[in-house]
């Protein structure tokens, strides 16, 4: 796998489902050109909780095609969220890195939720990433 190709699959929100656990579904509800761009703003409708779909509004805030973009939830489930997606060509193939920062609303109730439910919902989602991507690339691909 080349640098190019893995940006084209990443960059892609279409291949969400594709990376992502069964609990965790999207469906996009914008249109979205083939190349992503600074200030592209993508709406989705997600499932991600007890089957409850909740709308999202992300924007590609920063994009440095083919090495890295950043898209930031503007409408969503968090106080804060940004999803930084870094990749780099290594002797061993492409390395795959996702740097998240993200806030829970509701103060001490929304902290009391991602203890009981969000922080392990998170975890499982770039876990089923992670062993998705080194399944499918084997040494292609390194996903932390």
């Amino acid at each position: 796998m080349t640098l190019q190709e893995a940006w084209d699959f990443f960059s892609s929100p279409y291949n969400l489902n594709d990376i992502t656990p069964a609990f965790f579904h999207v469906e996009i509800t914008s249109q979205v050109p083939k190349k992503i761009y600074a200030g592209l703003m993508i709406s989705y409708r997600m499932i991600a909780v007890f089957g409850i779909p909740m709308a999202w509004l992300s924007e590609v805030s920063h994009c440095d095609e083919p090495k890295r973009f950043v898209y930031q939830q503007r409408v969503g489930p968090f106080k804060f969220w940004s999803h930084e997606v870094c990749l780099t060509e290594t002797g061993n193939g492409i390395r795959l890195e996702d740097v998240i920062f993200y806030a829970m609303p509701l103060g001490w109730l929304g902290e009391l939720v991602h203890r009981w439910l969000i922080a392990d919902r998170l975890a499982r989602i770039f876990d089923t990433r992670r062993d998705r991507l080194q399944a499918g690339w084997a040494s292609a691909a390194h996903a932390d």
